[in-house]
């Protein structure tokens, strides 16, 4: 099923919501995940002004998180062509995609629909603290949560009261991250506290409400896994709506598109693409970008392997968001 078969789709959902709808995906094949950036602004602002503003636009959002400024630009960016604003939810929408989603008027979720914590994590900052050893070659630098290391923090001052003893944890745990690390993720952590707390305002106009949620996404879940359902969501405060009888098989069908276009179940393999001979060109999409009249855009990567005495090169010749035929 390629955009001319999801464009039913997406029609149907217009048709039942009375709405105009337009869907974001980050891919999830091993090999080539994406994840939420900047880089989508640009083709939304292309489809949302051949759409214009119009009275109400849903978003169908499939994605496991990514950056958080991104998504604060995007949800702004919705919010500005349309007065309402809905997110539906047909599996997933993590970490920053739960950000774009208390940002809507409301989520319509399925049943088997998650959001998930919002704390951030820093995870490619050149001074993160390595797994092993650093003076291996293929060590990996550890993400670090802001949440996990104040969760440390408040479970250390539980039990030591003395300032040389606090003072002392403050001095080993820099020496295990670095105070600039440190300084970053604090500062993350009450950015994005700040960025829900204007967002939610949209479902939740209750200060106490809003803190029990906020407290919950950020600190109260214990991890950046955990996932929260359509009941658990609605019980915090949030504004759920149940999908339709109607609905549910339309986002079915364009889940199991997503997942073909995509290739979610196939993990990337550079010989595969090659299949014996010693050199290939290919084509990856990775993402989508879609609005019913107004196309689609895909994340895609393109280049060329080339086989060499048992090594493979990748010379990447493009790699970004294109207009789609």
């Amino acid at each position: 099923m390629n955009f001319a078969d999801r464009r039913k789709l997406y029609q149907k959902i217009e048709a039942e919501r009375n709405t105009k709808c337009i869907s974001f995906v980050t891919g999830e094949r091993v090999g080539l995940q994406t994840v939420i950036a900047g880089d989508a602004v640009e083709p939304f602002v292309s489809l949302l002004d051949q759409i214009g503003p119009v009275p109400k636009l849903s978003l169908v959002l499939d994605t496991n998180g990514g950056s958080t400024s991104a998504a604060w630009r995007l949800i702004n960016l919705f919010r500005s062509f349309s007065d309402d604003f809905e997110v539906i939810v047909p599996t997933k929408a993590m970490s920053a995609g739960t950000l774009i989603a208390l940002g809507a008027n409301r989520i319509v979720m399925t049943k088997q629909a998650a959001l998930g914590p919002i704390d951030p994590s820093l995870s490619q900052h050149p001074l993160n603290p390595f797994v092993g050893p650093p003076v291996v070659p293929s060590a990996q630098r550890v993400p670090v949560s802001a949440e996990a290391v104040r969760g440390y923090l408040e479970e250390v001052r539980k039990h030591i009261q003395d300032p040389a003893a606090l003072a002392a944890v403050w001095t080993h745990l820099s020496s295990q991250i670095h105070p600039i690390v440190l300084g970053e993720i604090f500062r993350l952590g009450e950015q994005i506290r700040s960025m829900a707390r204007t967002l939610i305002q949209a479902q939740v106009q209750d200060a106490d409400a809003q803190d029990k949620i906020i407290n919950l996404l950020c600190s109260d879940s214990g991890s950046h896994d955990y996932t929260i359902n359509r009941r658990n969501a609605a019980e915090i405060g949030l504004n759920i709506e149940k999908c339709s009888a109607e609905l549910y098989p339309t986002l079915s069908g364009l889940i199991k598109s997503y997942h073909g276009e995509l290739k979610t179940f196939e993990p990337y393999s550079a010989s595969d693409i090659l299949a014996g001979q010693p050199q290939a060109s290919y084509t990856l999409v990775r993402g989508l970008i879609e609005a019913t009249d107004a196309g689609s855009f895909g994340f895609v990567s393109e280049g060329e392997l080339m086989a060499t005495q048992g090594n493979i090169s990748d010379s990447r010749k493009f790699e970004g968001w294109r207009k789609m035929p």
